[in-house]
């Protein structure tokens, strides 16, 4: 496995006054010492793939995750950004946010400049047709977070070579019917690009990959026809197939799986390169003894009650995701609820995680079909996708439902499906049904919250305003 850490760090050694003279801006000598060959592009891309693990660990699990019924936080000294996710709350200074925006602009600015390069750059067809692929591929990625969190957002296509040229740049923010064409071209491009091609692994982008997230954008855009094709075409090419073991796909060892269409390699060792999971997912007990050393968990997203009944009785995904009990340091087991997807028990070291995370997996793509199938009326061919799923899942098919009754069951199976995946928000707020479902468990549990009309989109982040006040702010916050 190439090493994510490895970034665009390009020392210059400055051996003599004269030298030193004679150098351009650093801006510059960066740009014109690096971009020379093929390997050059693929170390640059390495780089790029690097921002998903900022990304993903664990920004978009909170924000997928804690906002919802799905999780809460169990610990008595939350941070004010966990504080403003648990209770549907955000402000422009949570920082979850901030890290989102920047991680994203800046896989955004990282495959901008990979795109501005490689036409002068000597390389084969194939090469120049698999980094151009990747590269729009992240783009589209980071841009499809972005719309569906922030709304209109600025958008960047191009690679500054000089500060002068950002100082120039438009940098207010664009609609979002033009972010999502922007998104639209990349991907059917990308796809059009890395079909046939032979890939490095499923940390790198694909067609496949490609157009499974086509798919998600052309649901969440409501074109349920495009989605229908495209998310067909995953399901012809016979790439991929669900893995019989559901477990298999959250525990160490969970690389390159037959379910897995696009991951998020981690790695342990204290590298660097680890994941918080572990600690995240489990509870806040300082008497604990499940990891190595007696690692303390943090208790910052653990299931809900309402999510551990959420699971039919036999459903073989319940006891995969959640644990009921945790072993303590006298021997004895006491009731806690925490999560096991994702979760390393072989390292003692918090935010050292060694297990991949799968942002992308055929059981999505199944689930995505159905649900464009039933969009389009055709609820009878979209029960043996849904089905597929359950199948696994060691559950009865559903059979006889109705347009209305299918679209609630798609709804229930992702969310047992991809708990602690950070789908939930997003997958509620795709079907409009965001604030009936988490109004309405806020009210059943007691809780003085709501999501409001306006919390559909988050706030942009203050720090983002402060250095460009052209962005303005979204209405409410």
């Amino acid at each position: 496995m190439k090493k994510y850490s490895k970034y665009l760090l390009l020392g210059v050694l400055l051996t003599s006054c004269s030298e030193f003279l004679t150098l351009q801006p650093e801006y510059q000598i960066n740009e014109i010492a690096f971009y020379k060959n093929a390997k050059d592009v693929e170390t640059a891309l390495t780089g790029t793939y690097a921002g998903l693990q900022g990304l993903h660990d664990a920004a978009i699990v909170y924000l997928g995750d804690l906002t919802t019924d799905n999780t809460e936080i169990r610990w008595t000294s939350p941070t004010v950004a966990e504080t403003e996710f648990d209770e549907v709350n955000p402000t422009p200074a949570n920082g979850f946010l901030n890290t989102i925006w920047t991680s994203c602009f800046s896989t955004i600015s990282r495959s901008n400049n990979i795109l501005s390069r490689l036409d002068a750059i000597s390389m084969t067809d194939a090469q120049k047709r698999q980094f151009r692929g990747e590269a729009l591929f992240l783009r589209a990625y980071s841009y499809f977070y972005l719309v569906r969190i922030f709304g209109n957002v600025p958008i960047v296509e191009v690679a500054f070579r000089s500060p002068d040229e950002i100082m120039e740049f438009d940098m207010t923010r664009r609609p979002v019917t033009e972010v999502y064409s922007l998104i639209i071209n990349d991907l059917n491009e990308s796809a059009s690009l890395l079909n046939g091609l032979s890939l490095p692994g499923k940390s790198h982008a694909s067609v496949g990959a490609a157009r499974s997230l086509l798919g998600k954008v052309y649901l969440t855009t409501k074109q349920f026809e495009p989605a229908q094709n495209v998310l067909k075409q995953v399901i012809d090419q016979n790439a991929y197939t669900l893995n019989p073991d559901y477990k298999r796909l959250f525990v160490n060892g969970n690389n390159e799986l037959e379910e897995s269409i696009f991951e998020i390699k981690y790695l342990s060792g204290n590298v660097g390169e680890g994941n918080s999971f572990s600690s995240i997912f489990t509870p806040a007990r300082f008497d604990m003894a499940i990891f190595p050393g007696n690692m303390q968990g943090s208790g910052r997203v653990l299931p809900t009650r309402q999510m551990a009944n959420a699971y039919e009785p036999g459903d073989r995904r319940r006891n995969a995701s959640i644990g009921d009990s945790v072993r303590l340091v006298s021997g004895r087991f006491e009731q806690e609820l925490h999560g096991l997807k994702f979760v390393d028990f072989t390292t003692g070291i918090v935010g050292d995680g060694g297990i991949n995370f799968t942002a992308l997996r055929y059981a999505d793509v199944l689930l995505m079909y159905a649900e464009a199938l039933n969009e389009t009326g055709n609820t009878t061919q979209a029960l043996p996708f849904i089905n597929q799923v359950r199948e696994r899942a060691g559950l009865a098919p559903l059979a006889g439902l109705s347009k209305a009754q299918l679209t609630l069951a798609i709804e229930q199976e992702r969310k047992v499906e991809f708990f602690l995946e950070g789908h939930r928000w997003f997958d509620l707020l795709r079907t409009g049904r965001l604030q009936v479902v988490l109004n309405d468990y806020f009210r059943q549990n007691g809780l003085a919250f709501t999501v409001a009309d306006h919390e559909l989109l988050m706030p942009i982040p203050l720090r983002e305003i402060d250095i460009n006040p052209n962005l303005g702010q979204n209405p409410g916050y």
